[in-house]
């Protein structure tokens, strides 16, 4: 089995148990069991749990790999390196909801070449190696064929990070062009969408490198458009991202303006 092989097969089984962990960990439906790092900026005790599993068990399996997470940030160097949100979507776990997954990917200096999303609620492994394709639960993935813009089905992040007119202001140029829009609290699970072909597009004015480097393999392997997110700073201080299916992808950069 190839190096990466090797990773992806670690990957999943390690994201997978990640993802039971979180379930064990679930708070119930309800107000929601977290403190705030910022505005609808939620933490819980599994995400540093979550994390600290998965970068301790990473160090054993491949200890020259380097490790980036979201809660402890650039924990070790090294030529591959593993990124992880160990919860994504924490503002829906954190009330018991079913919409988060465990977000695990590996780049190679600035290109992903494994992504790994597990959404243990929901019962789904997204999985996608550089070349090798991307798969739902064991069966491939493609994005949607859809033709016209006026038939499209858009996600719109939300970001403390950019100002609320700005995202009020890109809503609105969406829905000019006749898409219908979505919102489901999961930068990694709306990229993922894209990528079965469930949404025609995923869009965010600032996103962090871990909600995205996961997904941005699996995208890149379901045959998506993907903006030049590593490109405009996505790697060390978050950038604005866009996913779509390629046919649309012209009109939603207009739309978007990413």
């Amino acid at each position: 089995m190839t190096a990466f092989g090797t990773r992806l097969e670690t990957a999943v089984a390690l994201a997978t148990e990640a993802g039971r962990m979180a379930m064990r960990l679930r708070p119930p439906p309800g107000a929601a069991v977290a403190t705030l790092k910022g505005a609808q900026d939620w933490l819980t005790e599994s995400d540093g749990a979550v994390e600290k599993f998965l970068s301790e068990q990473l160090e054993k399996a491949f200890p020259g790999d380097g490790f980036q997470g979201e809660e402890t940030g650039n924990a070790r160097a090294g030529g591959l390196r593993w990124v992880a949100d160990p919860i994504d979507g924490t503002s829906n776990y954190a009330r018991g909801s079913t919409r988060f997954c465990v977000s695990l990917g590996l780049l190679e200096g600035d290109i992903p070449v494994i992504g790994v999303i597990v959404a243990p609620a929901l019962g789904e492994i997204f999985v996608a190696r550089r070349g090798g394709g991307a798969t739902l639960n064991g069966a491939p993935i493609r994005v949607a064929e859809t033709a016209a813009i006026g038939n499209a089905i858009v996600e719109l992040g939300w970001s403390h990070r950019r100002p609320t007119a700005s995202f009020h202001a890109m809503c609105a140029r969406v829905m000019a062009t006749g898409a219908v829009l979505r919102h489901g609290g999961s930068g990694a699970l709306g990229l993922a969408d894209v990528a079965a072909g469930r949404t025609d597009a995923y869009a965010e004015l600032h996103i962090n490198l871990w909600d995205v480097a996961a997904g941005m393999a699996i995208l890149h392997e379901a045959g998506a458009y993907i903006s030049p997110f590593m490109e405009s700073g996505g790697g060390t201080e978050g950038a604005a991202i866009l996913a779509a299916t390629p046919v649309l992808a012209a009109a939603l950069r207009a739309a978007t303006e990413i």
